[in-house]
């Protein structure tokens, strides 16, 4: 049950910005029979990751086919940068205690998750030309190393992926609907380089979780659809806000006890 739970989590908080992987990390600690609370966090990706694929699939199928090569550029430089932040600061939290460590670090990730929400400009592009317009004079190379660089702090519980990516992409002025498929996009190589690694690490975690992955896959595909639709209306800003005081408050708490 305590699977089930995590990987309905996944599903649908990954696709709003509000950390998913804190909140399946921070909730993992207090459900019995659980390791590793980040690496299965971190893991539980991969269903969603899933969901991306065959939802994007058309926008998939022209990436490996060259006909977007614009975007598969693109990807390519926002994952490798992406991969070279997050593993090292994933290494570094691997030392993070459990309780009022991991509360510290996801609260202070969600105020920085409320920040990128609230500069956020991703419903009020400022020019609407194109996939990638320089609101900033940015090039593309530039706009993907910044994203790059975003989605691999992200490895921090608390600090919103999709909430960095969508305030990185914003940056460049794209369109709201593009803002929020490209960071779902971004996520999928990311994710199952990640996974590969985690698995090598881990065999076990793949015959424990795969429940959970089952979850956050059918829970996501089907949650991705509708919160495409309100993300673009809705201001999460206030929400990572007060989420981020009360694990501060919960850190504060811990370190008291």
């Amino acid at each position: 049950m305590s699977y089930i739970l995590l990987g309905i989590l996944q599903g649908i908080f990954e696709w709003i910005p509000i950390s998913s992987e804190g909140v399946v990390a921070l909730v993992a600690q207090f459900l019995p029979g659980l390791k590793s609370p980040l690496d299965l966090a971190l893991f539980l990706h991969l269903g969603t990751a899933l969901a991306v694929l065959i939802y994007f699939g058309k926008d998939w199928m022209n990436i490996l086919s060259f006909k977007d090569k614009n975007l598969l550029q693109f990807l390519i430089i926002a994952t490798l940068i992406s991969l070279a932040v997050g593993f090292p600061v994933y290494k570094l939290l691997k030392g993070v205690a459990i309780g009022a460590g991991l509360l510290l670090v996801m609260g202070l990730g969600l105020l920085f998750t409320a920040y990128f929400q609230r500069t956020s400009t991703a419903g009020k592009p400022s020019r609407p030309a194109g996939w990638l317009p320089a609101k900033l004079n940015l090039n593309p190379n530039q706009l993907a190393a910044i994203c790059g660089f975003l989605q691999g702090l992200s490895v921090i519980p608390g600090l919103s992926r999709s909430g960095s990516t969508i305030f990185g992409l914003a940056l460049g002025g794209v369109e709201p609907f593009q803002i929020l498929k490209i960071s779902y996009m971004m996520s999928l190589p990311v994710v199952l380089a990640s996974s590969c690694y985690l698995f090598l690490e881990n065999p076990i975690l793949i015959c424990e979780s795969w429940r959970s992955l089952f979850f956050s896959f059918s829970v996501g595909i089907l949650s991705l659809h509708f919160l495409i639709k309100i993300s673009q209306k809705i201001n999460f800003s206030k929400f990572a806000l007060i989420f981020g005081i009360l694990c501060l408050i919960g850190a504060a708490i811990e370190f008291i006890i």
